[in-house]
């Protein structure tokens, strides 16, 4: 998807200009992939523009950087203030948000002491992540020839550029080889999640989810669908899933910020039941859009409101 510049960028605390964010080519995050990110949506709901879960987003940003040693004045409440100013300004609704936390230009060298800390959120259009906008046609999908970082190597819990460098490669092989997306097992060859999505699959009315413990990253939708399953009162387990049991489950599906709620139809070539959203997924999309749409009460107080009186919207 071609990306479309706005206005303003956030840097800092301040806003500038989209092309004044720039970094130097000897920048330490250029050369040794120093950074963290999140992806965030801003909905437009019957209620006005609303920040879906902004204060998990922000405060799993800075988990992220804590992780790595990148330490910032700003806190969770800064951040959230910034993709409020910069989604109202901008008035680009509905719209992706890309808060960035990334070692800038100072010394040279793996040690990054005396390197500038540097924050950045942008905002932008975004649509469909996966498939071609319906949401009840299932994806195909393969299993990755290659595995998710074993654990006490690169962290899962912080989402660090550097990561998404074996995303790609397991995005770029699906892709190749004719799939939408590929899913990657852990170290000891149990499923671990999309490059850049978590699974969810059901069995005999059960769902199941791989535990973080599987290099798994700690999604912001995957918590939101395992809570709205509580709602439902549908079984949910997490538990160490074999690769054999993605064949013969009943539903499978990705979830994610970008991803939302995607069913998948087939894996390896394999159909999952008819190749369609199952009634377990449907339930979840159905309870998820709703919430998200305005549709039905954000019971869980998901969302934070943006002040844009007459937005120039988009979709």
């Amino acid at each position: 998807m071609a990306l479309i510049p706005t206005e303003k960028i956030w840097h800092n605390g301040k806003l500038i200009p989209w092309n004044d964010a720039k970094i130097h080519i000897m920048a330490h995050v250029v050369n040794y992939g120093s950074s963290v990110f999140e992806g965030v949506r801003c909905y437009k709901t019957k209620h006005g523009a609303g920040i879906f879960r902004a204060q998990e987003h922000a405060q799993r940003l800075l988990d992220s950087a804590k992780i790595y040693r990148m330490y910032t004045d700003f806190n969770a409440a800064d951040i959230v203030r910034g993709m409020v100013e910069l989604c109202a300004i901008n008035h680009t609704i509905p719209c992706y948000l890309r808060p960035l936390i990334f070692r800038g230009y100072g010394e040279v060298g793996v040690n990054p002491k005396n390197v500038p800390i540097e924050v950045y959120i942008a905002n932008y259009e975004w649509g469909k992540y996966l498939g071609h906008g319906d949401a009840d046609q299932g994806v195909d999908v393969c299993v990755s020839s290659w595995t998710r970082n074993a654990p006490n190597t690169m962290p899962a819990m912080a989402k660090a550029g550097a990561n998404y460098m074996n995303s790609q490669l397991i995005k770029m092989e699906a892709v190749a080889n004719g799939y939408v997306e590929g899913i990657a097992l852990d170290v000891n060859g149990y499923v671990s999640e999309g490059s850049g999505e978590n699974l969810f699959l059901v069995k005999n009315g059960t769902i199941y989810t791989p535990p973080l413990g599987n290099s798994v990253l700690g999604g912001i939708t995957r918590d939101s669908v395992i809570q709205l399953a509580r709602d439902l009162g549908l079984p949910l387990v997490q538990q160490l899933i074999p690769r054999e049991m993605l064949y013969i489950c009943d539903e499978l599906f990705f979830t994610g910020t970008a991803a939302e709620i995607t069913p998948i139809g087939s894996v390896d070539r394999i159909s999952i039941a008819d190749g369609k959203c199952g009634p377990v997924t449907r339930k979840l999309q159905k309870e998820f859009f709703g919430i998200v749409s305005g549709e039905i009460e954000d019971r869980h107080n998901w969302f934070t409101a943006v002040p844009v009186n007459q937005p120039a919207v988009i979709g």
